[in-house]
């Protein structure tokens, strides 16, 4: 019966790591180093500490675990998570503890098998732009690009179309006789 919880135990926090690799948010925050240079780590503790806190409270709500991964994000990555993908990541850990709490091993090892699958084809991936230089600046050259590639497919844009689409904009400068410069909202 020991045996059981401890490879039941062990199969949720290999679920709860897989869950949180696959999280797009995380990987930026951990790719960018939000949590300083121990982000890595940080990512690896909050697997641990998901799976303590669902071990400590067994009749955990989607709410509050999504609390508890959006306390985590803010507290150890500056990060607060407003892309909507959170209640979407509670509730696949939470599906994950019950299916474990279950006995449906099989089916949480599929979707480990699932979540790694797409982490390996999937990985968030954002190009910087080069900043142009002022030579480039004058000779109007715009052939830098920023690009973002997700899953193999890749969107390119000029910085050129970028200022063409730019609204126009919504605030008028004026400098006061102190030397400040005021920003108004055009009416």
């Amino acid at each position: 019966m020991a045996a059981r919880v401890s490879s039941t135990c062990a199969l949720f926090t290999e679920a709860v790591g897989a869950v949180l690799s696959s999280w797009p948010v995380l990987q930026i925050a951990v790719d960018n180093g939000f949590g300083g240079v121990y982000s890595q780590q940080k990512a690896e503790w909050m697997v641990d500490a998901v799976q303590q806190y669902f071990c400590d409270n067994s009749d955990l709500e989607q709410h509050e675990v999504e609390d508890f991964l959006s306390d985590l994000m803010n507290n150890e990555f500056d990060t607060v998570v407003d892309d909507g993908s959170l209640p979407q990541v509670a509730q696949k850990v939470c599906v994950m503890f019950q299916q474990c709490q279950q006995g449906k091993l099989a089916e949480v090892r599929e979707h480990i098998h699932q979540l790694e699958l797409k982490r390996a084809t999937g990985r968030a991936k954002v190009t910087p732009v080069k900043a142009p230089t002022e030579e480039e600046e004058e000779s109007g050259d715009d052939e830098e690009s920023m690009e973002y590639d997700e899953a193999g497919a890749g969107a390119s844009v000029s910085s050129a179309a970028v200022k063409d689409q730019q609204p126009p904009s919504a605030t008028a400068t004026e400098e006061e006789d102190d030397g400040w410069t005021v920003v108004r909202r055009k009416k």
